[in-house]
């Protein structure tokens, strides 16, 4: 069977691993000269297994109104807001409840913990590298009061049976050594000792190298503009270098599925939240981290790749807009050079943005549509990497016909009622 994929991000690639890997004649079309480009290219680098929850959560609307006044926020709202930035504002809040919260981080969990499986999979597979470190994930909690607010996130951890460790000062260095010099600073941490990091966009790469060996074809520099739907099935997809057919099709465009899903009368709630990173090269191995450290306060996840320091973080509702902002960039290097200020050379940082594709409850959409032979694997958010090796097993299993590991109860798109508009 021929499969047309869409995107050849790290969603896209890990589909056309599976998909090649079940005997089919796959084709991925990514309008980049190269894997990895966008969203994939610089994130943060963490695998976040157990930290896989919703941003609609309780208590966040609140804690939105204090970020906008705070100087270095993690959220950031374009003041022109769009009609587009107020639905998705509306369905995240509609979901910032106890019960969507549970709902919705049970169904990322499941998807996360399958991912844990088919990285490893991958890894025994292909033994390729990607600077992968798994020592575990810290969240630093600067103040007593976050301290107390993570009782509250302990008990949905608890729930879900996630593996964890309350830590003070001493423990949390324990885990970073380097958190010495601002250990003043902390006033405690949860360590996931399950998750890892790992450059996604390297992953990617040595991904596509298999790729290439099992047949895949990759078309770089060509542009999807269009889905060509006749009788009930895509018949082809228009680019910018003529048609292209095949069986079946999946969308893993990102944030930019949902544009051109639209069209077809497939209405699925993915935003692109924009996100920031900066990679600077290390000074002192004894000065950096380790391995992935959440600055709970400024919401940037700051990572060690390699002989790099990676720090990625804010939320940005400002639509498809990739310009980088200074102001940003300022918030990012405030935490990192506030948690180890001597780890790297800041005067050297390559500043980053892309989008991530948010749903409004966190879940990506991954499986069938209303068009026979189309399919959706998108809307991971800031989980892309984490979930991208589960995605695509899944995605592959379901074009194919095959029954699925884990269950597509609250994953497909027909969790959405407004979201089918196909006729």
């Amino acid at each position: 069977m021929k499969v047309l994929i869409l995107g050849g991000g790290v969603i896209g690639t890990t589909s056309a691993y599976f998909l090649a890997k079940q005997g089919h004649d796959v084709t991925v079309v990514e309008r980049q000269e190269n894997v990895a480009l966008e969203t994939s290219h610089a994130n943060a680098g963490q695998i976040s297994y157990s930290y896989s929850s919703p941003w609609a959560a309780p208590g966040i609307p609140l804690k939105a109104i204090k970020w906008l006044l705070s100087k270095h926020s993690p959220l950031v709202i374009n003041p022109r807001v769009s009609t587009e930035t107020l639905k998705f504002a509306y369905r995240m809040l509609k979901n910032c409840n106890h019960n969507s919260y549970n709902i919705n981080k049970g169904r990322m969990l499941r998807i996360s913990n399958y991912a844990k499986e088919c990285l490893s999979e991958i890894e025994q597979d292909t033994k390729i590298e990607y600077e992968q470190r798994k020592k575990g994930f810290l969240q630093i909690l600067r103040t007593d009061r976050q301290v107390l607010d993570t009782k509250k996130d302990i008990a949905v951890l608890e729930q879900f049976g996630t593996k964890y460790k309350v830590l003070d000062v001493d423990g949390c260095l324990a885990v970073e050594p380097a958190l010495k010099h601002v250990e003043h600073n902390i006033a405690g941490g949860l360590q996931f000792e399950d998750d890892a990091t790992g450059n996604c966009f390297k992953f990617t790469n040595e991904l596509q190298k298999k790729c290439l060996e099992l047949g895949v074809n990759f078309e770089f520099n060509v542009t999807a503009s269009a889905l060509k739907v006749e009788n009930g099935k895509v018949s082809a997809v228009k680019t910018c270098k003529g048609d292209l057919m095949a069986d079946k099709f999946v969308v893993a465009m990102g944030s930019y599925s949902a544009q051109l899903l639209r069209p077809v009368g497939i209405d699925i709630p993915v935003y692109p939240v924009k996100g920031y990173s900066i990679t600077v090269p290390i000074l002192n191995d004894e000065d950096a981290p380790q391995s992935t450290v959440m600055d709970e306060t400024y919401k940037v996840a700051i990572t060690r790749l390699g002989n790099n320091v990676r720090a990625a973080g804010t939320a940005e509702l400002i639509g498809y807009n990739l310009t980088l902002s200074e102001k940003s960039r300022a918030t990012v290097r405030h935490s990192v050079e506030s948690l180890f200020p001597h780890a790297a050379d800041m005067s050297d940082d390559h500043f980053w943005t892309g989008l991530r594709p948010m749903t409004p409850d966190g879940t990506p959409v991954i499986g069938k549509t209303p068009i026979s032979n189309l399919f959706i694997n998108t809307g991971h958010g800031t989980l892309g990497w984490t979930m991208s090796t589960g995605s695509g097993k899944l995605i592959a299993d379901i074009v194919s016909g095959n029954e699925t590991a884990i269950s597509l109860d609250g994953l497909e798109m027909s969790r959405y009622p407004y979201a089918d508009k196909v006729t």
